[in-house]
């Protein structure tokens, strides 16, 4: 079976190939190297979070029956000018750099690698959320300056200990009940929120309204994926149910947050402080308000990028390939009804 490997700079060549020789050591194997971190994704024509030259990927598309790849442009074009093409294995939570309507309309197969970092991301979700509460970047950047404030021990300038407060985890996904559980571990009593799960008793959270979860949190942490009626979940009226002096981290999508009322909420110390590795732009302009406004904590939207996380997302994907070489349905498919 003829296989393209479309690796980039977190999913190496090497990475990609010790996945699928260990489940196809007789795969026909040919490459194409992107470049993806540098530059950064964008949308490319229809699909989106990708990198890559059309053109380039049809070329190397001729005559392979599957490729792996992470961040190439499956678009429209792409695939229309791939006939021999039968699945389309993508190394990530959710395969938007690839048209499904129209691997679906050509007979390709799409799967994905469901929780490929939802270890990475809960880890540094949970450093956010401790970073935030004690504003560990800020007192850093303070004593690289030469400063060496003594008055942090005054009572109202301490931080808050997790242990001690009560955590909401909106979202309870691979992610959000991997936070949860971390969260139970120091101690804090944990409320969850999620529209899409069963409520029960796994002895670590408890189910509640978002309402509830919003009024009784101390740390609200976000882990849900966009949808239409979750678009600024996070807005001037959930923010003024929160508890005056709560924390807010999101690890997730920007698109959960509308950035302006957490300014106006902080600006007003209803909201304590906040972390975010997701923005509403990204990067974020030189004069943005976020970037003025005080006690909010940024990381460069790499809560996933740990290598375990590329390792875990090779396999996932390998495993698919193979199932497929067997005449099996790949467990992570996107689009079941191409089988129809």
């Amino acid at each position: 079976m003829k296989v393209l490997i479309a690796s980039d700079g977190f999913l190496t060549d090497e990475v990609l190939t010790t996945a699928l020789t260990s489940e196809l050591p007789d795969a026909e194997i040919s490459r194409l190297k992107g470049t993806w971190p540098t530059p950064p994704f964008g949308d490319v024509a229809e699909v989106q979070e990708a990198l890559g030259d059309e053109e380039e990927l049809i070329e190397a598309l001729k005559g392979q029956e599957v490729v792996v790849s992470h961040t190439h442009p499956f678009t429209e074009k792409v695939i229309a000018s791939s006939p021999d093409l039968k699945l389309i294995s993508i190394c990530r939570g959710g395969p938007v750099n690839v048209n499904i309507d129209a691997a679906t309309k050509h007979g390709v197969m799409v799967s994905y690698a469901p929780g490929r970092n939802a270890r990475a991301t809960a880890e540094h979700s949970v450093a956010m959320l401790l970073a935030a509460a004690r504003q560990i970047a800020q007192r850093h950047q303070e004593v690289i300056n030469g400063e060496w404030a003594t008055d942090y021990y005054t009572f109202e300038k301490t931080g808050q200990e997790v242990g001690a407060s009560t955590v909401g985890v909106v979202g309870y996904g691979a992610i959000g009940a991997r936070v949860a559980a971390i969260m139970k571990a120091f101690g804090a009593r944990v409320l969850v929120f999620d529209p899409f799960k069963e409520p029960g008793n796994d002895g670590i959270a408890e189910f509640v309204s978002l309402g509830e979860l919003l009024a009784e949190s101390d740390f609200v942490t976000l882990h849900a994926r966009v949808t239409d009626e979750n678009r600024h979940m996070i807005n001037a009226e959930t923010l003024a149910k929160m508890k005056k002096g709560a924390i807010l981290v999101n690890c997730a999508r920007g698109p959960l947050v509308d950035y302006d009322a957490v300014c106006d909420s902080i600006d007003s110390g209803h909201l304590h402080a906040a972390a975010f590795d997701c923005l509403p732009e990204e990067p974020l302009p030189a004069d943005h308000r976020l970037l003025r406004t005080p006690r909010i904590t940024f990381t460069p939207h790499l809560a996933g990028a740990s290598q375990e996380a590329s390792r875990v997302a090779a396999r996932i994907a390998s495993a698919d390939i193979a199932a497929y070489a067997r005449g099996e349905k790949p467990q992570h498919l996107a689009n079941p009804e191409v089988l129809k």
